[in-house]
């Protein structure tokens, strides 16, 4: 079938335009890479230390003796100063694997003029800040779809390549796949696809019994509507383009969607028992990774709580 001129000149348009977001996204990288660094190395790391006994190399305490232990199991040292015989135990220490998707679609590169990066940007700092984090503490890290779990030191330098050399669909939801049993995940996203996609993602996902944690990235503009007079609107994902003629008339109604949508991300994220983190990326990205921080680990053990929200399993980082 022939395509006429006017198809072939979009059709060209958008591949210059795709062209030129990746080379873009290569040529940020670096300083990406460089401030996930900074950000990893103000938290202290060890993030998965499991604070009971068994093997690794961390002291964890003495402990008395039992009856019928074989006696090498004795610390003479530590019994020396004592009447009883004492047992020297690790901390466990088990590396499991830690999945980090961040949402490379369209919609990610906004930026209003209220910040200095785009919400992609943002995200991909909090993934290589957090990944490295989490393989300096023995874990392993693996990006779906991109690169398989590694405890590579130069973790931050894998997910990079992948991500530059990655020409697959890039969609607003993590893609299908199955995690081992009590592995966790992180999704990083502006989370604002429907909220019936966003329910079969999770299920998904939790039906591998994985620990989940959802985070939303959003820029201020898109929690405060601060548009008024004529506005286009346009939707990065190729839905077409609004025109308000007064902006400022629509933010009430804006408003009420986006509480709408926020309870329904709520009670999705219950149901499945994953935490929820909400991210405005003109806040500082270590307050992110620290609420991350203190998360992994939990998983589904523990009722989704809230940091700095009244709302019982929504923080804000």
């Amino acid at each position: 079938m022939a395509i006429e001129p006017d198809a072939l000149s979009l059709e060209a348009d958008a591949v210059r335009h795709a062209s030129g977001q990746s080379r873009s996204l290569a040529a940020s990288l670096p300083r990406l890479m460089l401030e996930s660094r900074r950000i990893a190395a103000t938290v202290i790391h060890g993030l998965h230390g499991r604070r009971r006994s068994g093997s690794g190399e961390n002291f964890w305490q003495y402990r008395r003796f039992l009856s019928g232990e074989p006696a090498r199991r004795v610390d003479w040292r530590r019994s020396a100063r004592d009447d009883h015989l004492y047992v020297r135990e690790q901390e466990w220490e088990a590396a499991h694997t830690v999945w980090i998707w961040p949402d490379r679609s369209p919609s990610m590169a906004f930026a209003s003029a209220l910040v200095w990066e785009t919400k992609l940007e943002r995200t991909l700092v909090i993934a290589f800040a957090l990944a490295e984090i989490l393989v300096e503490g023995g874990e392993r890290v693996g990006v779906p779809g991109l690169m398989r779990p590694t405890a590579s030191r130069n973790v931050i330098d894998k997910m990079a390549q992948g991500i530059i050399h990655d020409t697959s669909e890039r969609p607003s939801l993590p893609p299908g796949f199955a995690p081992a049993p009590r592995s966790e995940v992180v999704l990083l996203s502006d989370f604002w696809s429907p909220i019936p996609d966003f329910r079969r993602s999770l299920a998904q996902l939790s039906g591998a019994h994985a620990h989940i944690h959802v985070v939303q990235i959003v820029d201020p503009a898109e929690e405060t509507f601060p548009y008024s007079g004529r506005v286009e609107f346009l939707e990065p994902e190729g839905a077409g383009s609004v025109t308000a003629g007064r902006a400022e008339t629509w933010r009430a109604d804006y408003l009420d969607k986006l509480t709408a949508h926020r309870a329904a991300m709520r009670e999705e994220a219950q149901r499945v028992r994953a935490s929820l983190i909400i991210h405005r990326t003109d806040r500082p990205a270590s307050e992110l990774v620290l609420a991350l921080h203190a998360r992994m680990g939990q998983g589904g053990d523990v009722p989704v709580v809230a940091a700095t929200q009244t709302k019982p399993s929504e923080a804000r980082a």
